[in-house]
């Protein structure tokens, strides 16, 4: 009987980052014997260019480097949304206690001292992995039961999101320098939300029409906690007729005007003839006191939105 193969546990993979050989070579030994595979760059744009390639586990990087520096490294490495869970640690002189504060504030989520302590590094390898995976588990099984759930910083970045929240952020949010941020409307709301200025929720319209329900869950100094949920046409009509002097069946062709939709396709998803469309359209017009569909549309987003 031929013996099944053995399965190869998973080896952990730690990039490091520094111009010193010497630093590299200690850590490259350390490491190794612990059981980690080691990744070298020796700069800030090599190691851009490798991790590229090849997703690493956490990130040891040097505070003070020729060239690009590590704080920006740091940054640019966050800006990459495979990357935004890997942690990273400094690594810095013992008297460089302004590189802490900064290498924190480029995303890093902790540092060592030089000269560097072999124990002391692989502990807190060992504990930003575990929290790392920690929070990756709670993550996915936050997608397997459907919730479509995010992180942003105060200004709209996104630090992190469930898969289902992400797939539907590609459609959202816009990218800006390799970093996916929430919409400039979704931005503005946010601050406005922050400085306790308006409600708990915001629609948002994907390209196909298809409209989303943004809402605030809460926040840490670090994140803000938001979730993203398909609303459905029922919401926007009974919005639409609460707030606006239009009949139900008028508050229906509204809202899939404000989508973009045309006259035809309102007429196929309603199931009512193209003259009946435009009748209703007219009684829109009137109602609201405007001559085209494009200012009625911005009337009901409007009204959506608040």
């Amino acid at each position: 009987m031929t013996e099944a193969p053995k399965v190869q546990p998973h080896r952990d993979i730690v990039l490091v980052i520094d111009d010193s050989p010497d630093t590299l070579s200690f850590l490259t030994e350390a490491i190794e014997r612990s059981g980690a595979t080691v990744l070298v760059a020796v700069g800030g744009d090599l190691a851009l260019t490798l991790v590229d390639e090849i997703t690493p586990d956490v990130i040891l990087l040097d505070a003070v480097m020729p060239g690009l520096d590590g704080f920006e490294t740091c940054r640019r490495l966050k800006a990459k949304p495979h990357l935004a869970g890997v942690p990273v640690i400094f690594m810095t002189g013992l008297s460089e206690t302004e590189h802490i504060v900064k290498g924190l504030s480029a995303g890093g989520i902790d540092y060592v001292t030089k000269p560097i302590a072999p124990d002391e590094i692989l502990a807190r390898i060992r504990v930003h992995l575990a929290s790392a995976r920690a929070a990756q588990s709670a993550r996915a099984a936050l997608d397997t039961a459907g919730r479509t759930l995010f992180a942003v910083s105060a200004d709209g970045r996104v630090l992190w999101s469930t898969p289902q929240a992400g797939r539907l952020l590609s459609s959202l949010g816009v990218q800006r320098s390799g970093t996916l941020e929430l919409p400039a409307r979704a931005r503005d709301w946010l601050g406005a939300h922050l400085a306790g200025a308006v409600g708990t929720t915001l629609t948002l319209t994907d390209p196909d029409g298809a409209a989303y329900a943004l809402s605030f869950i809460g926040g840490t100094p670090d994140e803000i906690l938001l979730r993203l949920s398909r609303e459905e046409p029922a919401s926007g009509i009974e919005r639409l007729r609460a707030k606006l002097p239009v009949t139900g069946r008028e508050a229906e062709v509204l809202l899939w005007l404000s989508r973009g939709k045309s006259s035809r396709d309102i007429g196929e998803i309603l199931g009512l003839s193209h003259r009946t469309v435009t009748k209703h359209l007219e009684g829109i017009y009137a109602k609201l006191g405007v001559e085209n569909r494009t200012a009625a549309s911005i009337i009901a987003a409007r009204h959506l939105q608040d």
